[in-house]
Order: structure tokens, then sequence, then C-alpha cells
């Protein structure tokens, strides 16, 4: 039985040119405007070019097939959110552990619900191996900066700061998509900001006393 071919999974190229990167962004925007309105299963290369007003051809010229531009879309949401998280933690090195947690969940509750809408939709398309490999690369990379920052904390230690980061970041995420999937009005997502901060402050306050 011969193996199947691989389906190419990698943007064909990287936009250098200032024309290019606008092309390719009008694609990204018009890949979210059509996941919302008819979802990922309908979701088509075809309908994400007329979106964007360029030819498919000249989509298939960054984005080999759907699932690839899915991917990178989806990639795309996780380096902002999780860029904004390392920013926070690199300037809140050597503050008091209060701080730390304020200035970090602002960071992340105001990358998600900068596009609310987006990360919604993108959540119906993280279901895959693939899509789980981004997922989790990229909590790694914002569990490493606030293990960093939390390590810098003032009379303050932990016994396991890798196991404290995920349990941190695993609060934020789910307090979060949870605030999402009920709708995220503006009264919930101001509550969040403030019970989020109260949660992830009163746990490491906790783990620091244990350790």
């Amino acid at each position: 039985m011969g193996t199947q071919p691989q389906i190419p999974l990698e943007p064909r190229k990287t936009p250098v040119q200032a024309r290019s990167t606008v092309t390719v962004e009008a694609i990204y925007e018009a890949t979210f405007q059509v996941l919302l309105a008819v979802g990922p299963d309908r979701l088509t290369t075809t309908r994400v070019a007329e979106r964007a007003g360029v030819s498919v051809g000249t989509l298939y010229q960054y984005f080999p097939n759907k699932q690839s531009l899915l991917l990178s879309a989806l990639k795309k949401h996780l380096d902002r959110v999780v860029s904004a998280v390392e920013l926070a933690c690199r300037r809140n090195h050597g503050q008091q552990v209060s701080t730390m947690i304020e200035s970090v969940v602002e960071a992340f509750v105001d990358a998600k619900m900068e596009r609310s809408d987006i990360s919604m939709a993108l959540y119906a398309t993280a279901v895959g191996v693939q899509e789980g490999a981004l997922v989790n690369k990229a909590g790694k990379r914002a569990r490493a900066a606030m293990a960093s920052m939390l390590a810098t904390a003032p009379n303050t230690k932990f016994a396991d700061l890798p196991f404290t980061s995920l349990m941190l970041f695993s609060a934020m995420g789910g307090a979060t998509r949870a605030v999402l999937e009920a709708g995220s009005s503006p009264r919930m997502v101001r509550l969040l900001r403030k019970q989020l901060v109260l949660l992830c402050r009163g746990f490491l306050m906790s783990v620091a006393a244990q350790a």
C-alpha cells in the first residue's frame, strides 16, 4: 500500500514588499470574516479570495490550501496574544507580584477582547493535531515568560515555577474563554478584568506561602 502524499501546510512565501503585506493582511481579514459568516466547514479559499478582492491564484501564492490558510490565521492570532503577554512580563521584572499579575492579566484580556469575534471564530478551528501543536507552542512561550517574570519577584519564592505558571496561564485562558462563550458583554469583560486579577493574585500568594 502506497504512502499518502503529504499536504503542504506551511505558507508558500512570506510577504516582503509593502504591497504583498497589504494583500496578505486583506486575506487574513477576509478569512476571519468568512469564518464568522459561514464557519470553518463551509469556508473555502474561493470565498476568502472573493471577500479579500483577490484572485484565487493570488491567494495560492501565499497559502497552498484551506488548511494552510486557517493554520496561518490561527498562528497570527496566537502570536499577537502571546507577544502581548511576553511584553507585559518583560516590563514587570522585579515588580511586586500584585503589580505583575495586574499587568499580565490586562495584557492577555486586552489581546483576546480586542477582536473577540476573531477569538471565538478561531476557537472553532483549533481542533486538529496541527492546531493543537500551535496552541501548545504558544502556551509554552507565555508560561516561560511568566515564570521568568515571577522568578524576579522581591521577597517571594515559588517551589515549582513551571507548574505554577501552567496553572496561572490555564486559569487566565479558561476564564477568558468562558466569558467569550457567554457573550462577552461590556459588563462581563469589566468583571473579568477585575475578578481574574483577584483570582490569579490569590492563587499566587497561596502558592508562595507554601513554598
